[in-house]
């Protein structure tokens, strides 16, 4: 800093120096111009210090200005000075409004090829290169060099002085300078005047001047070679002969030494961005936390607001509001959860606020509600409606919860004042409504109390407490969900699950063609399960893949043990449309499954069903790809059951249909169904795959299959489904022949 003052001190008296001699200096006009005619001078208004607009008079300024009408003046003229609106000087040139065009290196031509006057040379100014770094640059001769188009006649000057560099012009400082950082030319040319204007802007802080490559050029004032024109140059040329080296010096310091440059919004995000930028983001910070904390506060007292419409204050659980919201919200996100909903109150909870004060009576509500709070889970809720009365959504475990429940709970609340001395027993009347599939679609929580209320009252007018329930057979269906929901795990592990196989036959050989593997369950309780009984249950549930799993495990254990006994079988397996999912790789399962067993692909058949395809089409159609890719046999299961699809056969690439026969034993058309039943085997046949028929019940739909060309079956006509010890003594099917 103390530098930079102590040059701008000398600069300044050096200008001193300089100018005081100059002040008294007389200025005489030339004899050829007594009349002080009035001449235009074209300038441009882009090459400060030496051309520019002065903010304050909005007139043309600069070392040029200076020096012309120094010029002019002492040969007896007076100037105007006018800014070229064309795009070059030798434009400007062809403009007969101007009576002199300024400044010009040397003669050339104008821009419309007419042959010009030059003055005498004003000042020597000196041209430099600029470059983006200390860069080796090559010779001058071979440079390409990057200059503004407002200089196209200084440009053909430099042709003339260096005829072997190459240059590029623009129309703007800063398309020039990104062409130079880009590398398109070595470097850029302008006056060296200019230059220190024009690298003053912080954008610019990494351009170089290269001091050796500066080399000077004169400064001449231009015009097309009229009679008119020769004269105004002869005499101007005795004017330029007046101006001394003091007189020139003393016009550039003056302009060099003042701060002309004045930063603009952009130099001055260049120069201090970072700290704009960071009290930017601490004014945007303060705005944020300023809204974030008005928005807490909201919320705050939002969230109060909720908490006095939705909780009840007393006892701290649901308010009859809050209670509605959460139900719904539980029912719509948990459809395959048994629910029920439980209505209670205190028979005489008055005589009880009567004779042990009204504190007794809240004391006894809140220990009803921590009591409850304490066995429900975040997808059961509850809520007090009013007074002593209460509703609680609860899962629908069975007679074991209630048991449970009645224990932990009832009991708890009915000796509550006996357990504090006081001979009270507390009556407790409960009403029970078991949720249908309905209430989880359109969620009545008021109808659902209703009801639940309805069979509370039965118990409030007969007896003198328990509870009832409101659909009696709902309730046993509820507890049959439950009881297969929570046995699954444990008869899994006690092997309660077993993997039984129903032969599939070849009805012209009576050959065994394979099985498929079924599963029964021998509950401890409820005795042997149908699939139907429990299969269901478990697909809604999302438990179906935990048994499917087993099963396939099951019958991979099987065919090890009958591969080492000398017998090659085949295994169909049922897939669910529950066990294909994104988040599951079915595939390397199975491939993992028959690797630990040393299995071949081709012993485990995969069946899918129709419907299955139906549901997630590409999906399937993915799984079942990689499936064969993997070698094994994929199987259509059910084809016919109601989803049939032409689109579906042309699209699913699978080894083999297995048609149901509900056509040939349902209600309806049935030679009409007996048709369908043999082109669909044609059908099948004709598209390359196999094709089994399931549920065959009579030697006749057997005959009829047989003369269509589906001799492959299952069904109990041949077997029933039975354990493998049984199947592994089967050998073959002896066909019974009906004689004609």
């Amino acid at each position: 800093m103390k530098d930079f003052r102590y040059r701008r001190f000398l600069t300044v008296l050096l200008s001193i120096v300089l100018v005081l001699p100059l002040i008294n200096m007389p200025v005489y006009a030339m004899n050829g111009n007594d009349e002080g005619e009035t001449i235009i001078v074209g300038v441009p208004a882009d090459r400060c210090p030496i051309f520019y607009i002065d903010e304050d008079t909005g007139e043309n300024t600069g070392i040029g200005i200076d020096l012309m009408r120094y010029a002019a003046e002492n040969a007896g003229y007076t100037v105007e000075f006018k800014t070229i609106e064309e795009d070059t000087l030798k434009d400007a040139l062809d403009n007969e409004t101007y009576d002199l065009v300024m400044p010009f290196g040397s003669a050339i031509l104008s821009a419309s090829g007419q042959q010009i006057l030059v003055s005498d040379n004003m000042i020597k100014t000196p041209f430099t290169l600029v470059t983006d770094s200390d860069r080796k640059m090559p010779p001058l001769g071979s440079l390409k060099v990057g200059m503004l188009s407002s200089l196209r006649g200084g440009a053909d000057t430099v042709k003339q002085l260096y005829p072997g560099i190459e240059i590029k012009m623009f129309d703007t400082m800063s398309e020039c300078v990104l062409e130079l950082r880009s590398g398109e030319v070595d470097a850029l040319l302008h006056n060296s005047y200019v230059w220190s204007y024009i690298l003053q802007k912080p954008g610019y802080s990494d351009l170089v001047m290269q001091p050796y490559a500066m080399f000077s050029m004169d400064f001449r004032a231009g015009a097309v070679d009229t009679p008119k024109s020769r004269e105004i140059i002869e005499n101007l040329n005795r004017g330029i002969a007046t101006i001394s080296d003091t007189r020139r010096q003393a016009f550039v310091l003056d302009y060099t030494s003042r701060p002309l440059y004045h930063y603009s919004f952009s130099d001055y995000i260049y120069k201090y961005g970072l700290i704009i930028i960071f009290a930017i983001f601490l004014f945007i910070l303060l705005i944020i936390i300023t809204i974030q904390r008005y928005r807490g506060i909201r919320r705050e007292q939002k969230e109060k607001m909720e908490h006095l419409i939705d909780y009840d204050l007393l006892t701290g659980v649901y308010s009859m509001t809050g209670f509605r919201k959460r139900v719904t919200e539980i029912l719509h996100s948990n459809y395959d959860i048994p629910y029920m909903l439980v209505f209670v109150n205190i028979k005489n909870f008055k005589f009880i606020n009567d004779s042990l004060g009204r504190n007794g009576g809240d004391d006894l509500l809140r220990f009803w509600a921590d009591k409850t709070m304490a066995t429900l889970s975040d997808k059961e809720a509850m809520c007090r409606i009013e007074a002593d009365r209460f509703a609680v959504l609860r899962r629908s475990g069975g007679e074991k919860q209630l048991l449970s429940d009645e224990h932990d709970v009832i009991d708890a609340v009915r000796n509550y004042f006996i357990n504090l001395d006081k001979e009270n027993r507390v009556q407790i009347c409960g009403g029970i409504y078991v949720l249908t599939p309905d209430d989880y679609i359109n969620a009545d929580i008021d109808k659902m109390i209703d009801y639940a209320r309805v069979a509370e009252k039965k118990v409030h007018d007969i007896r003198s407490d328990g509870y009832e329930f409101y659909n009696p057979e709902q309730w046993e269906k509820g507890k049959h969900i439950a009881e297969v929901i929570n046995q699954l795990p444990v008869a899994l592990k006690a092997g309660d699950i077993q993997v039984w196989y129903q032969p599939q036959v070849d009805y012209d050989s009576g050959k065994i063609t394979g099985a498929e593997a079924l599963c029964r369950w021998k509950h401890n309780e409820l005795g042997w399960l149908p699939p139907s009984g429990f299969i269901p249950i478990l697909e809604d549930s999302g438990l179906i893949y935990n048994l499917d799993s087993y099963v396939w495990d099951k019958v991979c254990q099987d065919l090890h043990r009958w591969n080492q006994q000398g017998m090659h079988r085949y295994v169909s397996v049922n897939v669910s449309r529950c066990d294909i999912r994104d988040d599951r790789d079915l595939c390397k399962h199975f491939r993992d499954l028959i690797k630990t067993y040393d299995l071949t692909p081709d012993q485990l058949r995969i069946e899918v069903t129709e419907s299955a395809f139906a549901e997630d089409f590409d999906l399937l159609i993915q799984t079942t790809d990689k499936l064969r890719t993997y070698g094994f046999k994929v199987e259509m299961d059910d084809f016919g059951s109601g989803y049939s699809s032409l689109h579906m056969l042309k699209e699913v690439m699978v080894d083999r249909i297995k048609l149901d026969l509900r056509f040939l034993t349902d209600a309806g058309d049935r030679k009409k169904g007996r048709i369908i039943v043999g082109y669909i085997i044609r059908m099948i046949k004709a598209l390359g795959m196999d094709i089994i028929t399931e549920g065959v019940e009579t030697e006749k739909q057997a005959e009829f299959l047989r003369g269509k060309g589906g001799s492959e079956m299952q069904g109990y006509y041949f077997f029933k489904p039975m354990p493998a010890e049984e199947f592994e003594k089967i050998k073959s099917f002896e066909p019974k022949r009906n004689e004609s």
